[in-house]
């Protein structure tokens, strides 16, 4: 067999391990939908804050409580200082997936 063809090959089943790794997830959220809510309702209730993913700055450890342009605060056109800022999602888009969720 020639390299070439074991490379293919080895494309072709991660390719199949990767849609079957979505449709699992995919299945699995219907089914667990309900625990879901219960969670959604108790951090509700509880008025619990954002879990810390990262400790750069303040702007990504508590996404939920940044304001609009805390990660532009040393210059309105400067560059992001630190890599987790571009993993964060915006507050706008954050924003707008809560109130659909109302």
């Amino acid at each position: 067999m020639r390299k070439s063809t074991a490379v293919f090959l080895f494309l072709v089943l991660d390719a199949a391990l990767l849609g079957m790794a979505f449709a699992h997830a995919a299945w699995q959220r219907e089914e667990r939908a309900p625990a879901l809510q219960e969670r959604k309702e108790l951090v509700r209730a509880l008025e619990l804050t954002d879990l810390c993913l990262f400790t750069e700055a303040r702007y990504t450890r508590h996404p939920s409580q940044a304001d609009l342009h805390s990660s532009f605060q040393d210059h309105p056109v400067s560059l992001e200082h630190f890599p987790s800022g571009s993993l964060v999602t915006s507050r706008n888009r954050r924003l707008e997936h809560y109130a659909d969720l109302d």
